[in-house]
C-alpha cells in the first residue's frame, strides 16, 4: 500500500474523529430498533402498505419479510434517466421471486444541465443536489424499509441521492444506474463545430444538427463528465453491482444487472452479512472515491461534491487532501475531454474494472474494503460482468488493456501523477483540470480583464475585443452570489481565441462543467467574491499567473498596493436579478446559508 494513502486516510481519520464517532453513534442507535412495522402503530402501518397486495402485507407484517424500498430520480427530459421508466416493475418482480417487497418511496427533482447551460436555471442546478438529498429523506423517513435502491445517474442527483442516503446510514443500499446512450458524433467533432458557431462560421442549423447527433438517445451523455464520473466514483466506493456503470439501457445485461441490485441488496440486509451504508462509507471508502476521480481524470465538480458526500457520513476532507493525493495517483484513462474516447470506448477497453484493479494491485486504492457486492471486497469490482443464460457471472479482465490509448496500466500510466491540482495564492484557494490542458498552457501569464458575468465575456469576445493575450476573471459566480452556475458557455470562445495562439485562462469563483478541457481555468475560487474573497481586487489590467506546475494562483501586485485596494461588490440590481425568475427566488434560503466550495456548498449545515 502506497504510503500517501495511508498518511492521508490516517490524517482524514484524526480530523473526523468526533464528527464520525458521533455519526456512528446515531447509526448504532438507529440500528438497534425494532423492525419498522413492529415498532409502528396500527394506523401508522396500515397507511404504509394500504395499496400492496395482501400477500405483500402479510410478507412485510406477519412473516417479516424484507422490505425494498426504491429512491427514484426518473423522469423523461434526462435522456440519462428515460430508461428509469421500467424499472420499479423488474425490481418488484425481482424482489417477489426472493420473496421481499418493494415499494417505491418517492421520487425526487432531476435536471438537465445540459438543458439549462448558461440560462437561469442553471442557477438552481448546485442547489438542487441538496433538494434531492432532502427528497431521499423525505422518502426514506416513511421508515418502514430494511433496504433501499437507490436510481440515479446525473450530475447532482447521484451526490444528492448519496447524501440522503447517508442520513439513513442504518440501511443497507444499493445505488443501481441506467447506462450510457450509444456512441454518436465524436465529442471532438462536436467541440469543433461550437467553436466554428463561437466564431460565425456554421449557422445554427449545423449547429443544431451536431449536437442532436451527439446526444440522440436515452442513456448518459458519452463524455466523462460528471454523470459518468458519477458512475466511475460509486464503483470505487463499492456501492453498484460490481460492473453496473457502463452498459447500455437496451442491453440485455443491463435488466440483468438491475435484478442482481435486488439480490445484492437483499444479501446485506440483517439477514445476511449486515452492511449498512452508513457503515460501508468509511475514511478509506471516501479516499478510494478520491483516487478513482484523480486517476481517471474525472470531473472538477466533486472536489465540490464528494466533500459534501462525506461529511454527511461524518467525515472531514478538503482540497488539500485530493492536492496530495494527486501527486502520486497516477492518471489511467483518457476519455473526453481528457483525450479523445467517450465513455463506450472506454469500457470496452476495460473501464472502471481495468482501473479499479491497477489501483489495488499497485497500492493506489484500499482493496480490503468492505461492499455490497456477493464477495464483499472491491476485488469484485475488477472483474467485468457477463450473461449466461438469465444468470450473471463475473469473469477476470484481461492483463493488458483493450485499447492502450484509452486506458494504461498501472506499470505504464499517462502521466505519474493525477488529473486535479490545488492552486493556492493571494487570490484565494482553487483547484485546476490539468489532465486536458496541454502541458504549454499549465502555466499563463497575463493581464486581467475583469468580468461580472459570463454574459459579459460572451459580448466582449463577439465584438473582437479579446484578440489578446488575457486572463478572464470572471467573479460573482458563487454559490452566495448566484448558485455557482457551470460556465461551460465559456469554453468555445476561449477555446477558439487559445487556438489563434493567445495565450488565455480562466479564474472564478464560478464552476466550469464536467467536461472542463483545454484551456487552462482556475475554478471554484475560494472565498468567492460576495463572502469577501479576495478575487474582487482584481482590476483589468493587473497581471496574473496561474501556474498549474507549482500549484499557485497569484495578482502580480505590490503588497502595499494590494493591501490598499477595497473589495468590488456587485450592484444590487444584479443581486436583485439573480433572485427572481424561474423559482430561483425560492432558493434564497440556499444562497443566504450555503458553506463554501471548499465546504461542500452544502446547505444543510
Amino acid at each position: 500500500m502506497k504510503q500517501i494513502l495511508l498518511d492521508v486516510a490516517h490524517r482524514i481519520q484524526e480530523r473526523s474523529a468526533a464528527t464520525r464517532t458521533a455519526y456512528l453513534r446515531r447509526v448504532d442507535a438507529a440500528i438497534q430498533r425494532p423492525r419498522g412495522s413492529d415498532r409502528m402503530g396500527c394506523a401508522n402501518v396500515a397507511h404504509a402498505f394500504a395499496a400492496l397486495p395482501a400477500n405483500d402485507k402479510l410478507r412485510i407484517v406477519a412473516e417479516r419479510a424484507p422490505h425494498i424500498g426504491v429512491v427514484t430520480a426518473y423522469n423523461d427530459m434526462l435522456s440519462a434517466h428515460q430508461p428509469y421508466e421500467g424499472f420499479p416493475a423488474i425490481i418488484r418482480d425481482e424482489a417477489h421471486r426472493q420473496g421481499a417487497t418493494v415499494q417505491v418511496a418517492g421520487g425526487v427533482p432531476a435536471m438537465c444541465d445540459g438543458v439549462t447551460q448558461g440560462l437561469p436555471g442553471m442557477e438552481l442546478s448546485l442547489f438542487s443536489r441538496d433538494n434531492i438529498a432532502m427528497g431521499t429523506a423525505i422518502a426514506l423517513t416513511h421508515d418502514v424499509f430494511d433496504a433501499a435502491l437507490l436510481l440515479g445517474v446525473c450530475d447532482k442527483i447521484v451526490p444528492g441521492l448519496l447524501i440522503g442516503a447517508l442520513h439513513f446510514g442504518h440501511l443497507p443500499c444499493v445505488f443501481v444506474p441506467a447506462g450510457p446512450m450509444g456512441t454518436g458524433l465524436s465529442n471532438s467533432d462536436k467541440a469543433k463545430v461550437r467553436e466554428q458557431f463561437a466564431q460565425g462560421l456554421v449557422g445554427r442549423e449545423e449547429l443544431l444538427a451536431a449536437e442532436s447527433a451527439a446526444y440522440h438517445g436515452a442513456g448518459t451523455c458519452t463524455f466523462y463528465g460528471t454523470a459518468n464520473s458519477n458512475q466511475m466514483l460509486l464503483e470505487a466506493m463499492g456501492l453498484h453491482v460490481p460492473g453496473a456503470a457502463f452498459v447500455h439501457p437496451h442491453a440485455d445485461l443491463r435488466e440483468d444487472l438491475t435484478r442482481e441490485a435486488v439480490r445484492h441488496v437483499l444479501s446485506i440486509t440483517p439477514k445476511g452479512r449486515f452492511t449498512p451504508i452508513g457503515r460501508l462509507v468509511d475514511e478509506r471508502v471516501i479516499v478510494n472515491a478520491m483516487v478513482a476521480l484523480l486517476a481517471t481524470g474525472g470531473s472538477t465538480n466533486h472536489l465540490i461534491h464528494w466533500v459534501a458526500v462525506a461529511r454527511a457520513a461524518g467525515i472531514l476532507i478538503d482540497w488539500t487532501d485530493f492536492s496530495e493525493l494527486s501527486h502520486h495517483v497516477p492518471l489511467l484513462a483518457r476519455v473526453y475531454p481528457n483525450g479523445s474516447a467517450d465513455v463506450n470506448q472506454f469500457q470496452s477497453a476495460g473501464g472502471p474494472g481495468f482501473v479499479i484493479r491497477e489501483l489495488i494491485d499497485s497500492g493506489h486504492m484500499f482493496g480490503d474494503v468492505a461492499t455490497v457486492s456477493r464477495g464483499n471486497t472491491l476485488r469484485d469490482y475488477g472483474q467485468a460482468p457477463h450473461r449466461e443464460g438469465h444468470q450473471v457471472v463475473w469473469r477476470d479482465l484481461p492483463a493488458d488493456s483493450g485499447d492502450d490509448t484509452v486506458v494504461r496500466t498501472a506499470a505504464a500510466p499517462f502521466s505519474d501523477t493525477g488529473g486535479l491540482k490545488l492552486l493556492t495564492g493571494n487570490l484565494g484557494r482553487s483547484v485546476i483540470k490539468v489532465s486536458a490542458v496541454p502541458v504549454a498552457n499549465h502555466v499563463i501569464e497575463a493581464p486581467a480583464r475583469v468580468f461580472n458575468g459570463q454574459d459579459e465575456l460572451l459580448a466582449a469576445f463577439k465584438a473582437g475585443e479579446l484578440e489578446h493575450d488575457f486572463v478572464a476573471v470572471v467573479r460573482f459566480q458563487g454559490p452566495r452570489a448566484n448558485g455557482m452556475p457551470e460556465l461551460h458557455k465559456l469554453t468555445p470562445p476561449l477555446g477558439v481565441l487559445q487556438g489563434k495562439g493567445f495565450k488565455v485562462a480562466l479564474v472564478t469563483d464560478g464552476r466550469m462543467s464536467g467536461a472542463s478541457g483545454k484551456v487552462p481555468a482556475a475554478i471554484h475560487v475560494s472565498p468567492e467574491v460576495l463572502a469577501d474573497g479576495p478575487l474582487g481586487k482584481v482590476r483589468t489590467g493587473d497581471l496574473i499567473r496561474l501556474d498549474a506546475v507549482n500549484g499557485t494562483l497569484n495578482a502580480l501586485v505590490d503588497d502595499a498596493t494590494w493591501a490598499a485596494r477595497t473589495i468590488e461588490h456587485i450592484s444590487d440590481d444584479a443581486v436583485e436579478n439573480n433572485a427572481h425568475g424561474l423559482g430561483r427566488e425560492l432558493f434564497g434560503g440556499m444562497r443566504r446559508n450555503v458553506r463554501t466550495a471548499e465546504e461542500g456548498a452544502v446547505t444543510w449545515l
